[in-house]
């Protein structure tokens, strides 16, 4: 048995009281908001290039422990450590052992994107054998079928792709963009990604897949254009990228960014106004898809 010990801590206390407990024997701790699922619950959104959010005001600080370390001494230790006059109230939960590979595994159904194309994780029978079956599992990098925007951009895909047609996928992440691409049926397929550890994922997963897929690092120059462009990140990058994204459409090509709310969507499309005129093609979830051709 484990024991789960909830603390409860103010936005100053909780970073610094989750190092503490860490330091004093803890196995893993995490940060929730105190307020979730309450009136006071304060939703937090961030990505690269805006400030960090500050944490809930009222955060609770979970703590997993082997049933073996004295709590009542490490809770006070870790609280005088993190600058806590006192032990803040906690309550400990015992938790069994679990096969947490199986258990996770359980989570990770096949998705169905379109009537000929699904996503399958390695431990699952393929829902359709007649179906294009991309086999992919959670790993290190984005894109597993399950993300409204990851949906979105699958979809688009399926529609937009030709056969031997050119396709870019900038910032590929798993490599799921660029696996449907091949699979659906283009020419070529090149995806681009600043993370190493996500062009190593997306060779992995390509090459589970049987497909042809050329990875390279974004700062890597890149002078040629293709037919189907997809970039699936976030806002922000998003539009400081305008000018190179747009630059990578062919005359005639198509673009479609995804990663972007609704309520930032007139936010890109004004980012890309001066290359590339674009539309809400689809939403999902309360996420856009923008879609435009390049003249």
């Amino acid at each position: 048995m484990w024991r789960s010990v909830s603390l409860q801590a103010d936005a100053n206390r909780a970073e610094a009281l989750s190092d503490a407990l860490m330091e004093h024997g803890a196995l893993s701790v995490s940060i929730e908001d105190a307020d979730a699922g309450t009136e006071l619950e304060q939703p937090q959104f961030g990505e690269p290039g805006m400030d960090p959010a500050s944490l809930w005001n009222h955060s609770t600080v979970i703590a997993l422990f082997d049933p073996e370390t004295d709590l009542v001494e490490a809770l006070a230790a870790a609280s005088a450590a993190a600058g806590c006059e006192q032990t803040p109230a906690y309550t400990v939960t015992e938790l069994a052992e679990q096969n947490w590979v199986q258990l996770t595994q359980s989570q990770f159904d096949p998705i169905r994107i379109t009537a000929r194309l699904w996503i399958v994780p390695s431990w699952h029978e393929a829902p359709d054998p007649h179906a294009i079956n991309i086999v992919l599992d959670p790993g290190m990098a984005f894109g597993t079928g399950s993300h409204p925007t990851t949906r979105l951009c699958l979809e688009w895909l399926s529609e937009a792709v030709t056969p031997d047609c050119s396709v870019l996928d900038y910032g590929c992440g798993s490599g799921i963009l660029g696996i449907a691409a091949a699979r659906l049926g283009a020419g070529s397929v090149l995806g681009m990604d600043i993370d190493e550890k996500a062009l190593e994922a997306a060779a992995d997963n390509a090459a589970r897949n049987r497909v042809s897929l050329k990875l390279q690092h974004s700062t890597a120059p890149l002078e040629a254009q293709y037919q189907l462009v997809v970039a699936n990140i976030l806002t922000n990058p998003l539009c400081v990228l305008a000018p190179a994204i747009a630059a990578r459409v062919a005359p005639g090509g198509r673009l479609a960014l995804s990663g972007v709310l609704v309520t930032q969507a007139e936010q890109v499309i004004a980012a890309y106004a001066p290359f590339i005129a674009l539309a809400v093609g689809a939403t999902d979830d309360g996420w856009v898809r923008l879609e435009g051709t390049r003249r």
